[in-house]
């Protein structure tokens, strides 16, 4: 499967900094298969190239918002836990934290909401 976003893209036209440069690649690949799960494969079945400017425009922005979340947040993210509490400071996770669970994918609310812009995460079968 290859990234909707490559690592020239990445650094140059969205001006990342956050992923180390030899993981670059296969957190794009990573947040790209997210995307494919977030949009239930309507990109797949349509073809990336077969979608609109305004699409691949945001679907390139939020695969590489999604690479960013995803490495600064990989221990949170693999961990089984929805709480936890050590010496009496707890912490957990609830609908009410920033992120949302959507198809058991962790993204920012807000990202979610950039992607739903597409038409592409509607859950109906005639989007």
């Amino acid at each position: 499967m290859a990234s909707y976003v490559s690592k020239e893209y990445y650094l140059n036209t969205y001006k990342g900094t956050i992923i180390p440069d030899d993981e670059i690649e296969k957190k794009l690949e990573d947040a790209s298969m997210d995307v494919d799960t977030l949009t239930f494969n309507r990109i797949v079945a349509r073809g990336f190239d077969n979608l609109t400017t305004f699409q691949k425009d945001i679907i390139q922005k939020v695969v590489c918002k999604l690479a960013d979340f995803e490495f600064e947040n990989a221990d949170l993210l693999q961990t089984p836990l929805s709480n936890y509490s050590i010496n009496g400071v707890s912490m957990g996770f609830s609908e009410k934290w920033n992120v949302q669970i959507q198809n058991g994918i962790a993204i920012p609310k807000k990202d979610y909401c950039l992607l739903g812009q597409t038409g592409l995460t509607c859950r109906s079968m005639r989007c």
